[in-house]
C-alpha cells in the first residue's frame, strides 16, 4: 500500500470482527492503480477476532476502539485520525476494483461528495434471500460502501450521528445506539452536507463489489422488520420524499403488495372474486416463477409474499411512531 506522510486522500474503514473478509480488501487495495499518496484507517471498532492484527500486518493505521460505537462512531473515530484532504470510505466485506480511488478522487476534483457503483462478488453463486449490496445508479441513500467527500464538508456537517428512528412512539432523533446506529447515518450525513452547498456527482468507474453472505428464508423474512425505521427517515430527510415511488411508498413492488391486500380485503368484504383481480400485478411482477420445481418455487414466493407482509406490517407500525405516511 501506499504510505505518505502527507497523504493526498485517506481512506477510511470500520471493521467490527471481520477477519472472515477484511483479507480480501486488503488485496484488492494492493492492486490500486491510484498514483497519489494516500493512507488507510482501519477503525477497530471493539473486534474480539484477529480484525485489529490483520490489519496492522497489513501496515494500516489502527484506531482501536474499546466500546463498540457502531459504523458512525466508528467513521468519526477515523476521521479524527485522517490527515489528508479527502476521505474516502468503503466497508470491511468490500472489495473495491483497482481503478476504484482514483475515481473517487478524479471526481472530487469537480464535486464535493462522490459515490460510485457497488454490486455483489463476481463468481460468488447467489441464493434467493442472500445478503449483498447492488447499487448501480446515484442512491438517494449514499451508503458508505463507496463514498468520497473534501474534508472541509465533513468538518461542516460535523460527522456522523447516529441515526435512531423511533418504532415505539417515542421522539425521533439522532441519539447513540450500537444496536441501531448503522441504519440510515450515512444519509444523513450526505443529505446534511449538501444543505450546506455540497456539490454531489456518481462516478460510473468507482465501483465496488460487495461480499454475498448466505442467508435463510427466515432471515430474509425477519430483515425486512427494519422497513419500520425508513418513515422516521423520511421525518429527518424530507428530500426523501420525492425519491420514493408515488412519494408515499417505499418502492414499487412495495405498491404493488399494498394493492393486492387491498384486493384480498375487498374479496372479503364483498364475498366476490373481482377485486382478487388487484393482485395479478403483484403476482406476476415480485413473484419468481422458475428456478427449480414446484414445491421449491412455491417456498421461494411464500418466502418473498411473507417478507412483503412483515415490511408492510413495520412500515405501518413506522409511519405510526414518525407521523409520516411510507408504505
Amino acid at each position: 500500500m501506499a504510505r505518505a506522510d502527507d497523504p493526498d486522500v485517506s481512506v477510511i474503514v470500520p471493521a467490527h470482527n471481520a477477519e472472515a473478509t477484511i483479507p480480501k480488501l486488503f488485496a484488492a487495495l494492493d492492486r490500486m492503480t491510484f498514483d497519489g499518496a494516500w493512507e488507510l484507517i482501519v477503525v477497530d471498532d471493539a473486534s474480539t477476532d484477529a480484525t485489529p492484527d490483520l490489519a496492522r500486518q497489513y501496515g494500516a493505521n489502527v484506531v482501536r476502539l474499546d466500546g463498540q460505537s457502531g459504523p458512525a462512531g466508528a467513521r468519526n473515530a477515523g476521521i479524527a485520525a485522517a490527515s489528508a484532504p479527502l476521505i474516502a470510505f468503503t466497508d470491511a466485506d468490500c472489495e473495491p476494483v483497482p481503478k476504484w480511488l482514483a475515481a473517487i478522487v478524479r471526481g472530487l476534483g469537480e464535486a464535493d461528495l462522490v459515490t460510485g457503483p457497488v454490486r455483489p462478488t463476481p463468481d460468488v453463486p447467489r441464493g434467493p434471500f442472500d445478503r449483498t449490496l447492488h447499487i448501480s445508479s446515484p442512491s438517494p441513500l449514499f451508503e458508505t460502501a463507496n463514498l468520497g467527500i473534501r474534508r472541509e464538508f465533513v468538518d461542516r456537517v460535523g460527522g456522523f450521528e447516529p441515526f435512531v428512528p423511533s418504532d415505539d412512539g417515542t421522539p425521533v432523533g439522532l441519539r447513540p445506539s450500537v444496536d441501531q446506529g448503522h441504519f440510515g447515518e450515512d444519509a444523513v450525513f450526505a443529505w446534511r452536507a449538501q444543505r450546506d452547498g455540497a456539490r454531489v456527482a456518481f462516478a460510473e468507474d468507482a465501483l465496488v463489489h460487495h461480499a454475498v453472505f448466505p442467508r435463510d428464508a427466515w432471515g430474509y423474512v425477519a430483515e425486512h422488520w427494519r422497513r419500520r425505521f425508513f418513515p422516521s427517515l423520511v421525518r429527518e430527510i424530507p428530500e426523501l420524499r420525492s425519491r420514493v415511488f408515488g412519494r408515499y411508498f417505499l418502492a414499487r413492488h412495495t405498491a404493488l403488495f399494498d394493492l393486492a391486500l387491498a384486493g384480498v380485503l375487498g374479496s372479503l368484504a364483498s364475498r366476490r372474486l373481482w377485486p382478487l383481480g388487484a393482485t395479478l400485478p403483484y403476482l406476476t411482477k415480485r413473484f419468481s416463477w422458475r428456478g427449480g420445481g414446484p414445491s421449491r418455487v412455491l417456498r421461494r414466493n411464500a418466502a418473498f409474499a411473507a417478507a412483503d407482509a412483515v415490511g408492510f406490517a413495520g412500515l405501518v407500525r413506522g409511519s405510526i411512531a414518525a407521523r409520516r405516511i411510507l408504505l
